[in-house]
C-alpha cells in the first residue's frame, strides 16, 4: 500500500502523504478486511507504515471497530453535504490542531493530533483528516460501495477521471459479464 521504506516518523502516513490518499486506503482495508485480533491490527497499522509506540490490546482493537464503523457512515452518506457533516463529527472527535513538527530529527511534517493519543487515536486522526483531504482534492464523491450485485466492498476513487464504481477490476468484470449475458 505505501512506498517502502523504513519509518520516520510516528505517523508516517501524513509525511509521506499529505494529499489523504494512504490514510483512506488504510480505512478502507481495515474496512473491506476487519482487523480479527489486537494483533492483526497492529501488524497491519505497521504495514502501513505507522510506528506503534502504546499498547494495542482487546480495548485498542474494540475501539478501532467502533470508528470503523462511524467511518463508513460517511462512506454510505448519499449526499455531499451530509458526507461533510459525518466526516465533520469524525474530525471534531478525532483531530487536534495541525502543527509542524520535526520531533524526531527526519524533517518537518505536520500532524494533526495531540502527541499522547492512543493507537485507535492516532489512526483515527489520521483516517479523518486524509479522508477530509481526499474528498476535499479529489471530489466528496470519491468514496463508495461496489456496484457490483452481492458486493458491499468499500473503495476510495483514486482513479483519473474520479468514476470509478467497483472495489476491484474482479468485480467489474464480473459485472459486465453478468450485464452482458443478461442482454
Amino acid at each position: 500500500m505505501l512506498a517502502a521504506c523504513p519509518p520516520c516518523c510516528c505517523n508516517d502516513i501524513v509525511h509521506i502523504n499529505p494529499y489523504g490518499r494512504d490514510p483512506v486506503l488504510l480505512a478502507v482495508d481495515l474496512v473491506n478486511d476487519p482487523p480479527r485480533s489486537p494483533d492483526d491490527l497492529r501488524a497491519r497499522c505497521v504495514t502501513a507504515g505507522l510506528v506503534i509506540t502504546g499498547p494495542v490490546g482487546r480495548p485498542e482493537h474494540d475501539e478501532m471497530c467502533r470508528f470503523l464503523d462511524a467511518w463508513v457512515e460517511v462512506v454510505d452518506a448519499d449526499e455531499p453535504t451530509e458526507r461533510a457533516e459525518r466526516l465533520n463529527a469524525l474530525l471534531a472527535a478525532s483531530a487536534a490542531y495541525p502543527r509542524l513538527t520535526d520531533h524526531v530529527g527526519t524533517g518537518w511534517h505536520i500532524h494533526y493530533r495531540d502527541d499522547d493519543m492512543t493507537t485507535p487515536g492516532v489512526v483515527r486522526a489520521l483516517v479523518s483528516v486524509g479522508t477530509a483531504l481526499h474528498l476535499a482534492g479529489r471530489g466528496m464523491h470519491r468514496l463508495g460501495r461496489c456496484a457490483a450485485q452481492g458486493c458491499t466492498l468499500v473503495y476510495a476513487d483514486l482513479s483519473r477521471t474520479g468514476r470509478q464504481r467497483y472495489c476491484t477490476p474482479a468485480c467489474a468484470n464480473r459485472d459486465a459479464v453478468r450485464r452482458h449475458r443478461s442482454r
